[in-house]
């Protein structure tokens, strides 16, 4: 991540390693671009695989009065393809980085040469009683002590895993929501989700001109399998690949599946 991009003045770190045709990896949230560490240099033997941490998230910068909103997030999207100078990248999008790609292509018009949607965010309805409740209190949840923070940090993200997650991946992901600045940028994200992002791209799904492929965690208590389903229906999917022992963050659980499922379809 040794590139920044700016956006709207605020500095959004990026990289890309390999050669070859454009692909583009999204991550989603809590997550980082380091999500991909795993799969990312496996895709650059083949390709150029470009990455980034979406605002407000990772080493992408964090401040009290920004806009972190899905439309925000496929704006920056379309500047970054744009200054990067890429024409049809393939992209790879999971949980909210999913919404990031759909609103991409059918809100903001960017031309995709393939889509993969790992347990994304795309369809109604979303959301849980833990994000309407942050979304009402804020600020009371930003004023945590840090050991109940990081403790809270702890059970959410392992809740989206099927096995276990190394000390060392719980570190990755929570180092930068870890101190103050990070810890009101972790709820300023969950309380500005909005489902009327969703909604604007639900509204526009439809085949487009480019191969779209689901890959889904089944034991995913965060987004039903059902739901990659209803994706797979409203785009008209090439392909829908269950993956059994993942849930929710398919990165951690089942890297090699991930990747060869990417492998076989890129």
């Amino acid at each position: 991540m040794n590139e920044r991009f700016s956006f709207d003045g605020q500095s959004i770190a990026w990289g890309a390693i390999g050669e070859g045709p454009p692909i583009v990896l999204i991550h989603g949230f809590p997550w980082s671009a380091q999500a991909w560490r795993q799969i990312a240099p496996w895709l650059a033997a083949s390709h150029r695989v470009y990455y980034f941490d979406m605002l407000g998230t990772g080493h992408s910068e964090k401040r009290p009065d920004q806009s972190v909103t899905a439309a925000v997030q496929s704006d920056l999207l379309e500047a970054l393809i744009g200054d990067w100078g890429l024409k049809r990248p393939k992209v790879v999008g999971h949980d909210f980085g999913g919404l990031c790609a759909l609103r991409g292509h059918f809100v903001n018009g960017i031309e995709y040469g393939k889509l993969h949607l790992v347990n994304a965010v795309a369809v109604l309805p979303s959301g849980s009683p833990f994000y309407a409740h942050v979304a009402n209190h804020e600020h009371a949840f930003a004023g945590l002590p840090d050991y109940a923070h990081e403790a809270m940090f702890r059970a959410y993200i392992q809740a989206a895993a099927h096995h276990p997650l190394r000390e060392d991946s719980i570190r990755t992901y929570f180092d930068p929501w870890s101190d103050e600045t990070g810890k009101a940028a972790f709820y300023r994200q969950i309380a500005q989700a909005d489902p009327g992002d969703i909604a604007e791209a639900q509204a526009r799904y439809a085949p487009p001109d480019f191969d779209v492929h689901i890959i889904w965690g089944m034991r995913d208590t965060f987004i039903p399998p059902e739901q990659g389903r209803e994706i797979e229906a409203l785009l008209g999917a090439r392909s829908f690949t269950p993956i059994p022992d993942a849930a929710h963050i398919v990165q951690e659980d089942a890297p090699a599946a991930l990747l060869g499922s990417l492998l076989r379809t890129i």
